[in-house]
Parts: C-alpha cells; structure tokens; sequence
C-alpha cells in the first residue's frame, strides 16, 4: 500500500530546498568576492548576498524544527 501525500510533506521538502540552496548561494559567495578584490561596490554587495543567504538557511532551518517538533508531538 503506497503513503498518502500531505500538503506538510510539501511544506517539508520546500523548506529543506531552501535551506539547501540558500546554503549553497552563502559558499559560492566566497568565490565571487574572490573575484571581486578590489572593486568595493561588487565585494559589499556580495557581502550582502552571502549574510542574506545565511540568514535564509537559519530561517528555514528554524521553520523546518519547529515543524518536525509539531509533527512528532514535541513541544
């Protein structure tokens, strides 16, 4: 017998996707501001960019215990 699908299984892989790609974009900003040496403006946005993302990635990853916490009967 196959499990049913709930709109929270969504909810579950949509955040994760965030978190993940939110976590990627803060890595690879390490490279662009590589690249970026020297020209101010592109390094502090990139700045910017990479503390976003990071900020995105705790969100989700509160947004994601919350949710599992709730799920599993906890708290």
């Amino acid at each position: 017998m196959a499990e049913s699908h709930t709109p929270a299984d969504d909810i579950v892989y949509d955040l994760v996707s965030i978190q993940y790609h939110a976590l990627k974009g803060s890595q690879v900003c390490a490279k662009y501001a590589a690249d970026a040496k020297g020209n101010d403006d592109v390094e502090a946005f990139i700045e910017q960019v990479r503390r976003e993302d990071a900020d995105r990635a705790v969100r989700a990853h509160q947004l994601l215990g919350r949710l599992t916490a709730a799920r599993a009967g906890i708290g």
